[in-house]
């Protein structure tokens, strides 16, 4: 009998892929399921993003293989991004490191820096991927706890009397997603303080920096952090362009070197046509971020009534695509929440579990939805709980 390797009983299929399939299969059967859950953008790249890619696609010379290291105008663009937005100054030629996504990221650091045996930090609650890649490159994770009354940033004078001496790297990411924390640049001066005096790599996943968040921050903004730290990001999120796969890893030139060894190994380029494109969405201007802003402003509102109908709190204060809020006591969990208005009113909102125990009271619901599904949505909730 064929097996497979020890790794797969140690993960599970992604939350959201088992979800999306039994959405999918609700949906096959009549009924008509709105799904609030995933941070899917749905709004377009800006127009002269998508007239680059048109322009070169239909040209002769971008359809080979392309360079591990991504085209010399993508590498720069993303170095005046970080410039002008972030204060922040990486060399183009080896401190930056196109991605496929963001995610891939997680796998290539991983991979590049964690032996088995070693231990990752990982947030509770954080984005399920972090545990996951930590497991599968045979290493293992350590929970750190996240929670409301500290903004949902880590104790790091509680985790230094711990035993550290065999954690090798520590996720966190602010914007935090499920959460929607902001962090400080003195929480950032902290952290980094915290990695050189325990030799901990200190990754920052910062996908949601532009939205809904008046002061994009780095974490490399602070003296000395490409010494100890990476930093993931993506057009993703920032430039509606999640299904184009399109990140980027920074840190000092060694670490890059070390992450593309392992890349190089598992991929053959990006196109060339998507390269050009993403360089000229990274030379957008402020004005246009703020105009995407401006839809999730007023698809917020719509989205803290349906938490206003479900008795649920949160904080005034978060940024990136999500509403983060706690669930009211009534409720035994998030599960049974998010399940009652899935299969009672046919709404799909992400119950916080999934994001480990520290999410177990409270729902996340995306601004990644049209209005109209939203307003939708918040007459059918309010049916079932006034019946």
């Amino acid at each position: 009998m064929i097996t497979p390797a020890q790794r797969i009983s140690q993960v599970k299929e992604y939350y959201f892929s088992l979800k999306l399939k039994e959405i999918a299969e609700m949906q096959a059967n009549g009924k008509p399921v709105i799904n609030l859950g995933i941070g899917n953008p749905d709004q377009p790249p800006a127009p002269e993003v998508l007239k680059t890619l048109n322009e070169a696609a239909v040209r002769p010379d971008t359809h080979g293989y392309q360079g591990y290291v991504g085209i010399p105008e993508l590498r720069k663009s993303f170095s005046n991004w970080y410039k002008r937005f972030y204060k922040v100054s990486l060399d183009p030629e080896n401190e930056i490191l196109p991605l496929m996504g963001s995610k891939e990221g997680i796998m290539h650091i991983s991979m590049a820096f964690l032996n088995p045996g070693d231990e990752a930090l990982v947030p509770n609650p954080g984005y399920p991927t972090y545990g996951a890649v930590t497991e599968i490159v045979g290493a293992k994770k350590r929970f750190y706890d996240l929670i409301e009354e500290r903004n949902w940033q880590p104790d790091l004078e509680a985790l230094e009397k711990e035993d550290l001496s065999n954690v090798k790297l520590m996720w966190v990411n602010y914007p935090n997603m499920p959460t929607g924390a902001k962090a400080s640049r003195s929480f950032f001066e902290k952290l980094i303080a915290f990695g050189k005096r325990n030799n901990i790599l200190i990754c920052n996943d910062n996908p949601y920096s532009f939205i809904l968040n008046a002061e994009p921050q780095s974490i490399l903004s602070v003296p000395g952090a490409k010494d100890v730290a990476i930093e993931l990001n993506s057009l993703s999120k920032s430039h509606n362009m999640a299904g184009w796969r399109v990140g980027m890893a920074a840190s000092n030139a060694a670490f890059i070197k070390y992450v593309l060894r392992i890349k190089s190994n598992m991929d053959s380029g990006m196109f060339r046509p998507v390269q050009e494109a993403a360089a000229k969405a990274l030379s957008l201007e402020r004005e246009w971020y703020e105009e995407v802003n401006n839809v999730y402003r007023s698809r917020k509102k719509l989205v803290l009534e349906i938490m206003k109908a479900l008795k649920c709190s949160w904080n005034e204060e978060q940024a990136g695509m999500f509403i983060w809020a706690k669930i009211p006591d009534e409720f035994s969990s998030s599960k049974e929440l998010s399940d009652k208005i899935l299969y009672e009113a046919n709404v799909f909102i992400t119950p916080g579990f999934i994001f480990g125990s520290r999410g177990e009271r409270y729902i996340r619901i995306s601004l990644c939805t049209p209005e109209e599904k939203l307003k939708e949505s918040l007459n059918r909730i309010k049916n079932i709980i006034t019946n």
